[in-house]
């Protein structure tokens, strides 16, 4: 339960028809199981302590008092179970039979909550659920009968848990979206579905859907093995899921179903701050809190991806790349567009977005002015993919040497021409925006930028150098989703074996900023090297930015995702450097040229991530440290 997470079963026993004291006991044993797995939250099916399908049986008396036996016999038999329960009974209250759930914790009725949108088989037995809650005294204990409530961990105040029953998730306004609004961040639905055609598709939409706008956990446990299969066949199906990802399911008439993964309660509270329409105002709320011995650090059953930043449809997003550019073309009435070449990712990136906006507004491959400045660092296997791909391209290829004028500016300003420092690299990056920049003017065009999200994220930018552009078609296309989109474009995009094999190697080249002199043509100056790996970086930029997360927790992620990559040390020294470069180097960010957002985030000031460029960040610097610390002692 530390950082956030909280562990979460959904499942669906097989049950025994209108036999509720074997029904407590197969849920007793799936109490007993989720809390050896480490659990607080098990969702069982809808009616599960009659079953689901009992008819007219709802009616009978005996039944109703049977089952509130069972009931009270499962809580003196889970009294010292940390596993919090949310299991389906029928419910006599006044004159009339209510669908409820009933949830308990270590030994104690929390609530009963009765089902609001009866479905047209059940009308028959069951009514509404009454508009507001009331207090009842059930099995000897004085407790709410409501849908109105929200039960929570008073260790774990991330974690508010509220309830709605099968049908109700379908409702056009469901229960969830009230109980959202009102702080719940993770919902039961216990449910009864049948397996028909189309069914398991729209339980697995509903609880993507429902847990996307709620922006909430959603724990859904259907009804299976046990009822009866009259009419309907029961699908035992069940998921887990958070914020519209499906963490976990099983296959529908799965037998005795039962799934676990982690919810990331402190997630959902970070997204739903950057949300703002769900406030939580629990005001006609009953709020029941659980006492908790402590707060562990369990074991992840889910996994995190090492690349989050993946996509499923790259192209699509090198379309919005190509959607944006056009329309700065036209609103710049720009003749031409220049862009500096290098045979690198990033420009290579840049520069077939620029030929396919060209097309897309009716302008030649050959109004894209590509050009190469090779300097001290330029190798030769850059170079010779530059000029292969514009040439296949088809358009204007230039190579403008600036060693020349770099030397001469050293000398200008009294640089010493052998040292390799900061001034030796930053000289020539901006030596090449100045080319491009003056180009751009004297063919009445824009520049367009080449600098990626993963190199502003650690300012790895050579500032008002390659920094600076008329428009960074690449701002929020990180390194590890940038080789995606460049690998799928020979296929989708260009149909040039040649264009196919010169940006396959362009992939498989090394990632350089090319301002250190080369080595018999070969590249020595390697990024990675430098600052660490693009793919621990992007994976702890998308969970500080996206995630909210902590150093402590991005570390604790890390060490999972990368297990058998990197050793944890190593992670340990790599987070150490982004935090410190992310936050020193906001000045950078503060002036960012327009460029569209692709991925899911922007460091764009304009609506992306906002921060102040000399904010201090302690927090952050000393946690990060202190993660580092434990690996030099």
């Amino acid at each position: 339960m530390k950082h956030g997470f909280i562990k979460v079963c959904a499942a669906s026993p097989a049950l025994s028809l209108a036999n509720p004291m074997e029904n407590a006991a197969a849920a007793k044993a799936a109490m007993l199981r989720a809390e050896n797995d480490g659990a607080k939250l098990l969702v069982l099916p809808e009616l599960f302590l009659s079953g689901y399908t009992c008819g007219d049986l709802f009616y009978s008396k005996k039944l109703l008092n049977e089952t509130i036996s069972a009931l009270e016999w499962l809580l003196s038999e889970t009294a010292k179970c940390e596993c919090m329960a949310v299991i389906g009974l029928p419910f006599a209250y006044g004159n009339a039979l209510y669908n409820c759930a009933a949830v308990i914790y270590c030994g104690q009725i929390c609530g009963i909550v009765p089902k609001t949108y009866i479905f047209k088989d059940e009308n028959r037995y069951f009514a509404s659920a009454p508009k507001e809650n009331d207090v009842i005294t059930l099995c000897g204990m004085e407790t709410v009968f409501g849908t109105k409530q929200i039960f929570t961990f008073d260790k774990m105040p991330s974690f508010k848990l509220a309830v709605e029953i099968c049908y109700d998730a379908y409702a056009n306004i469901p229960p969830s979206a009230y109980h959202a609004a009102a702080g719940a961040t993770v919902i039961a639905c216990p449910s009864a579905s049948a397996a028909f055609e189309k069914q398991e598709f729209a339980r697995r939409q509903v609880t993507e859907e429902n847990s996307r706008r709620s922006v909430c956990g959603y724990v859904y446990a259907s009804a299976g093995e046990g009822e009866s299969t009259t009419d309907y066949v029961y699908s035992g199906q069940c998921f887990i899921a958070e914020n519209g990802d499906i963490l976990e399911e099983n296959a529908p008439l799965s037998a005795n179903s039962y799934i676990l993964s982690d919810i990331d309660c402190d997630y959902l509270d970070f997204e739903r701050r950057i949300n703002g329409t769900l406030v939580g105002d629990a005001r006609d709320y009953d709020i029941t809190e659980c006492e908790l011995d402590g707060v562990s650090l369990t074991e992840f059953t889910r996994g995190f991806e090492k690349m989050p930043f993946e996509s499923y449809f790259p192209e699509d997003l090198f379309d919005v790349q190509v959607a944006g550019l056009a329309k700065r073309i036209k609103a710049a009435y720009s003749k031409k567009l220049v862009i500096g070449i290098s045979g690198g990712l990033d420009s290579t990136l840049a520069l077939l977005v620029a030929v396919k906006a060209c097309e897309k507004v009716g302008m030649k491959a050959s109004d894209v002015i590509a050009i190469t400045m090779p300097c001290f660092g330029t190798s030769s296997r850059t170079r010779t993919n530059a000029e292969i791909l514009c040439k296949e391209l088809g358009v204007t290829f230039k190579e403008i040497d600036i060693k020349a004028a770099v030397e001469q500016h050293f000398c200008d300003i009294g640089q010493d021409a052998q040292s390799r420092d900061v001034t030796y690299e930053n000289a020539q990056a901006r030596e090449r925006t100045q080319v491009l920049m003056d180009v751009a003017n004297k063919e009445g065009g824009i520049v367009i930028g080449t600098g990626d999200l993963s190199e502003l994220a650690l300012g790895f930018a050579t500032y008002n150098g390659d920094h600076m552009s008329m428009y960074a078609v690449n701002a929020s296309v990180p390194k590890t989703l940038m080789r995606d989109i460049i690998r799928v474009l020979p296929y989708e995009q260009f149909e040039n074996y040649d264009i196919e094999k010169v940006l396959l190697d362009i992939v498989d080249t090394p990632i350089s900023p090319e301002l250190l002199p080369p080595k018999d043509g070969e590249i020595t100056q390697s990024t990675e090297d430098i600052v660490g790996p693009y793919e621990l970086h992007d994976f702890f930029l998308y969970h500080m930015v996206q995630r909210g997360a902590s150093p402590e927790k991005i570390f604790r992620l890390a060490k999972m995702a990368f297990a058998g990559d990197y050793e944890d040390k190593t992670i340990a020294k790599w987070l150490n450097v982004f935090v410190r470069r992310f936050f020193s180097q906001q000045f950078k960010r503060s002036c960012l040229p327009d460029g569209p957002k692709v991925s899911e985030i922007s460091l764009s000031p304009r609506g992306g991530f906002t921060m102040p460029s000399d904010v201090a960040a302690d927090i952050y610097k000393k946690e990060t440290a202190e993660i580092l610390r434990q690996f030099e002692e």
